[in-house]
């Protein structure tokens, strides 16, 4: 059994079969699914799917493209849509510089409003990471953040021990089965099992063979068998620590 820990349903390319999909990812062997929001739009969205299926969870926050445009209420709405009972963290959050679709202040701003709006809430963030990584680090330790996920990671080695020294876990995505996903495998191999989670940030970042795709969770076995051949373990182990990982995470 699987737990994808991060797949935004929510996302207009599953409009057309949404529900047919959702059916088939649970019959599977897909036990959990977040869906993490990048904005108060999509974060009410991803509530109402998570509402008509029991497997399915939400996060609710402003993704740094998103950070520009945020409403001045919007720390009260995340406040009122984390109070429902399948909202299991504060995200998607962080820093993109890659896109720059937001003034790299504002993402600042933003991010530290949100973690410690997290902190007030008890409850774990959801973290994107592009071509920040000092900035970001330098966030989290300013506001003291222990509890959560730095989703879709694909940084280094040295940079993932001080996160994972923060008490952070570490999501996978397909990137993982890419040919140049040299620095991934490093981590993959060498990190705590026990801080480990898989996901399929889909509908992007499907992996191989399915590159270029519309990427979905009933390609998030491929990722677990991936790390089980990295790691010389056989993949059922995999999914079950990668579960039960996600399960303490998000206290499910």
């Amino acid at each position: 059994m699987f737990f994808d820990t991060h797949a935004h349903y929510d996302d207009e390319k599953f409009d057309s079969d949404r529900d047919e999909l959702l059916e088939e990812t649970r019959s599977a062997g897909v036990e959990l699914i977040v869906d993490p929001a990048s904005d108060i739009a999509s974060a009410k969205k991803a509530r109402d799917i998570a509402a008509r299926y029991d497997f399915v969870y939400f996060a609710a926050g402003v993704h740094p493209h998103e950070a520009a445009d945020a409403a001045e209420n919007y720390l009260e709405e995340i406040c009122a849509l984390a109070g429902d009972a399948r909202c299991v963290a504060v995200g998607e959050i962080g820093l993109d510089y890659h896109y720059d679709f937001s003034p790299r202040d504002v993402q600042r701003r933003v991010y530290g409003q949100q973690l410690d709006l997290a902190r007030e809430l008890g409850k774990p963030v959801i973290i994107h990471e592009r071509e920040a990584v000092q900035d970001n680090l330098d966030i989290l330790r300013a506001h003291r953040v222990t509890n959560g996920v730095v989703h879709c990671y694909a940084g280094s080695w040295e940079t993932a021990k001080q996160l994972l020294d923060m008490g952070l876990y570490l999501g996978f995505t397909g990137v993982v089965t890419f040919k140049n996903a040299r620095r991934c495998v490093e981590v993959v191999a060498n990190m705590p099992l026990d801080r480990m989670l898989i996901e399929t940030d889909s509908p992007y970042m499907a992996p191989v063979p399915h590159r270029g795709e519309r990427n979905s969770s009933l390609n998030v076995h491929l990722v677990a068998e991936r790390i089980a051949e990295i790691r010389g373990m056989a993949p059922e182990r995999v999914a079950r620590i990668t579960l039960e990982n996600g399960k303490r995470l998000f206290s499910l």
